[in-house]
């Protein structure tokens, strides 16, 4: 795996981002013991991983980047990749031609936009110009684009003009992604700019449909979004915390694990 900068991913180095996102915080020395490396061999790749955006070093080890900021939109597009594809298809297969939607900013939306390619007769609403440039290709597809601020680094549209944008409109699912989900079941995100436009496309939309690669579980952020209650369907490409499928299972929410 590499990203945009052209920083490739061993196994290791995907193993140890794997491991730090599921504890929060490792030390050099347990990373070491547990590939059976150097504590220099460790730190050479936790440079590597914090040049990359992935990862934040710490003193005596390396955590997750921080909870006011995000990991950069270049990490992002390759981080998870193949997940995020699987969770795509998914809601791609869930959206029926002829259908009104929102997408949002995010890199798993735009995978979802990519999977829309083929859909006919799709009116999708969105403040993200990626996702705006990906279904202008498709003649069956009519694209309505937000006004506002864009935001250089990703191409996202956010701000008041984007936000009374969004309220005039009234579809059938809204598609997002989200940066953080507690056990509580609270969203989270790190812009309340973004945040904002978010909540008002979850009100005007009949269905909301979320997009969660397995990393987003327990991940801190910033900006409360809303709750998971307010979603219908949840797609995620591992099985979620026990505390998240019971939150879904009391409201009527609809779980569906990418590839099973």
């Amino acid at each position: 795996m590499a990203d945009d900068a052209g920083v490739e991913l061993n196994r290791r180095q995907q193993a140890m981002l794997k491991l730090v996102e599921e504890q929060g915080f490792v030390s050099v020395e347990e990373l070491a013991q547990h590939f059976a490396v150097t504590a220099q061999t460790i730190r050479r790749d936790i440079n590597a991983l914090c040049g990359a955006g992935l990862l934040r070093r710490y003193h005596g080890g390396a955590g997750l980047p921080s909870s006011v900021e995000n990991v950069a939109y270049q990490a992002r597009q390759v981080l998870h990749l193949e997940a995020k594809e699987r969770i795509a298809a998914a809601i791609a297969a869930r959206i029926p031609n002829q259908a009104s939607l929102y997408i949002t900013l995010g890199t798993t939306t735009e995978a979802v936009a990519r999977a829309l390619r083929e859909h006919r007769g799709l009116r999708v609403i969105t403040n993200n110009l990626n996702v705006a440039s990906t279904l202008a290709e498709n003649p069956g597809c009519e694209v309505i684009v937000a006004g506002g601020v864009v935001r250089h680094r990703d191409r996202g549209i956010t701000g008041e003009a984007t936000i009374d944008f969004m309220r005039q409109f009234k579809v059938d699912y809204a598609v997002m992604g989200i940066s953080g989900i507690e056990s509580d079941g609270t969203l989270l995100d790190f812009d309340y700019r973004e945040v904002r436009v978010l909540q008002v496309i979850m009100g005007n939309a009949r269905s909301v449909l979320l997009g969660a690669d397995h990393s987003k579980f327990g991940r801190n952020a910033l900006v409360r979004v809303g709750d998971l209650t307010e979603i219908a369907e949840l797609f995620t490409d591992i099985e979620p915390p026990a505390a998240v499928r019971r939150l879904l299972a009391d409201h009527g929410g609809r779980l569906v694990v990418a590839g099973e």
